[in-house]
This record gives C-alpha cells, structure tokens and sequence, in this order.
C-alpha cells in the first residue's frame, strides 16, 4: 500500500481528522474479482469526494450500474501522485469539474471477502467545492454520467437503487453515503 500513515497525517492536518468507521463484507467471487482487479501496484484504497453546489450533490453512473444507481466519484492515487493531485485528478476525470477539497469526513475501513480470501480496503471521503469545468465525464469509458441530485434524491431513489441492485459493493457505497450524507446535514454543510 503505497498511502502510508505519513501521508494521511498530513493529510488531516490540512482538511482535519475524519470519523473512522469500521465493516465488513461478503462478497460473491465475481465482485470480489473486480476488486481484486483495481489493486493495481497494490492499492487497496480510493477517494470519494462529496462534491457539494447551490445544497446538491454530485454523483456518477458507471456503464454496468442498473438505471436510478449513481453514487459519489471516487478514484484510486496513482503511485507518486500526491495525495491532493490524485484526488483532484479523480474528480476531473470522472465529473469535468474542477474542485476544491474541502474536510477529510470519514476514513472506512473495509474488509471485502470471498470464499475464504480478505480484502483490507481504505475509503477516504472528503467534501469539495466545484471551481470550474463543465460536469460531463472526461473518462467515458469509465464514467458514462454524471449529475446533481439533491439531498432527497441521494436518501430516496438513488439509495434505494443502489440497495436493489444486488450488488454488495454497491449496498456498501449506499451505507458510506448514509453516513457521510448524516454528517453533512450534522454539520450544516447540506439541507434537507
């Protein structure tokens, strides 16, 4: 793993110390593949940004995700790419927006399994501010849309497409942003 602990304590001392959660996951051998895949140099983390305009959020459609499912982008950091420049590298590739991190929200520490074999995974979520750009996917072979959709959205249809999606990775992205949609509204950051 090549995000080292040096790393995240710089990283908090510039956008805070995050809420520290801790799951688990069954997995069927096919998603665990897919996440087996993207551990490419051994990653075992991303960043998902919360990318937050005018009280609405930004989510992203993967091309196999079924119809109502989005959810928040995300991306691994690329070896010897800072923290920061992975992160923002991410969020122009997957929404056209130019943006601002924010607050370091929630650090989830997450066991994915499968038929006996552990995936120790890290998602680091932060909140953003679009600066510019034009919310259009760069990445279209993995991104095939990106929008806004208010808090109601993101708590009513879009989770409850994620959770009928039968998908453990996506029920998982749907749990992270029950949590991270809690904190903001806690926060003031977003209204219902």
């Amino acid at each position: 793993m090549y995000i080292t602990a040096e790393i995240i304590r710089a990283v908090e001392q510039r956008y805070g110390s995050p809420l520290e959660i801790v799951r688990s996951y069954e997995m069927t051998a096919r998603e665990f593949d897919v996440v087996r895949r993207s551990q490419k140099h051994g990653r075992a983390h991303d960043v998902t940004l919360f990318i937050i305009r005018d009280n609405q959020i930004v989510v992203i459609k993967k091309p196999m995700y079924p119809p109502g499912a989005y959810r928040a982008p995300s991306g691994g950091i690329s070896p010897g790419e800072s923290f920061e420049q992975g992160a923002l590298r991410e969020a122009y590739e997957e929404t056209g927006l130019h943006v601002a991190m924010e607050k370091y929200l929630t650090r989830a520490k997450v066991a994915f399994s499968s038929n006996g074999s552990v995936i120790d995974w890290t998602t680091h979520v932060f909140s953003a501010t679009p600066m510019g750009g034009s919310l259009q996917p760069v990445d279209t072979h993995e991104i095939v849309e990106a929008r806004y959709v208010t808090v109601s959205e993101l708590e009513g249809g879009v989770r409850d497409a994620l959770l009928a999606s039968g998908s453990t990775g996506l029920r998982y992205r749907a749990e992270l942003c029950d949590i991270v949609t809690y904190r903001l509204l806690e926060e003031g950051r977003i209204k219902r």
